[in-house]
């Protein structure tokens, strides 16, 4: 793993967290390698149930670091060949994808600066906590340039259209508090990791297959037609019913005993 990322797993719940806290965690080459190595590696993490995304320092990721990328490549090219040839999605956009592809939910605990593509990883999280003095952007245009780190498949799904175009043409700088107040953040709190851990374990406890299905069917299904995301339903909750988690979760439910689910392999 990256020196950039560091990843602990306790309890079915995996932390990771960013840890260059000296550049507010700004995205350099080893942060992008190490992120992309974090959620590929969870992908197939046995046991796993929920994932909190934290940063280390005064910051949870205060965007690309350009000069960084520029010196370690070739100038401009750093910033253009990862675009290229890449497939879809591509290096950069697997920084932040990665998450949404993650089968278990994901949580992140955003403090201090989460700007450009530090958003947009936070954007990738299934639900976010944040503090009342975050300060969260959507920074590119100030360099002229869109966001291109899969927001695409993120932003339009928790605000409107208009609002999605003024954050994007403006870039201004939103507290946690207005964050939370456009649906860009779940929820506000002065201890953003304390409450994403809280709810990982709350999330752990539940029948790992649901969850997993559960999230796998709002992924699909958020802006499918009728038909396809019926039959999305049904399919996922045929694999369900009579499982032995299933069967589990009813048991612990009529008894009122604690459930004891069993991980499959991913």
């Amino acid at each position: 793993m990256s020196e950039r990322v560091r990843i602990e797993i306790a309890d079915h719940v995996a932390v990771v967290t960013l840890t260059r806290r000296d550049k507010h965690n700004a995205l350099d080459v080893p942060m992008f390698e190490g992120l992309n190595a974090a959620s590929e590696r969870l992908m197939g993490e046995p046991g796993l149930r929920a994932v909190v995304l934290c940063g280390e320092g005064p910051s949870f990721c205060s965007g690309i670091d350009v000069m960084s990328l520029m010196s370690a490549g070739d100038g401009v090219g750093a910033l253009t060949d990862p675009l290229l040839g890449e497939g879809v999605p591509n290096w950069f956009q697997r920084a932040a994808y990665g998450w949404i592809q993650v089968p278990v939910p994901v949580i992140a605990a955003v403090h201090g600066a989460c700007f450009g593509g530090g958003l947009q990883i936070a954007l990738a999280a299934d639900i976010r906590f944040a503090t009342p003095d975050a300060r969260l952007s959507v920074m590119e245009i100030k360099w002229g340039l869109i966001p291109d780190m899969s927001i695409s498949r993120t932003l339009p799904r928790l605000v409107g259209i208009d609002v999605a175009k003024e954050l994007t043409f403006t870039g201004r700088v939103l507290s946690g508090v207005e964050a939370g107040e456009l649906g860009l953040v779940t929820h506000v709190t002065g201890e953003p990791v304390d409450g994403a851990r809280s709810l990982a374990a709350e999330i752990a406890s539940k029948s790992p297959d649901a969850v997993r299905g559960a999230k796998r069917l709002f992924d699909e299904a958020w802006t499918g037609s009728p038909e396809q995301t019926l039959a999305l339903e049904a399919s996922i909750q045929l694999g369900l019913i009579g499982s032995p988690n299933q069967v589990a979760a009813v048991t612990a439910g009529v008894s009122g005993s604690r459930p004891e689910f069993v991980d499959t392999q991913p």
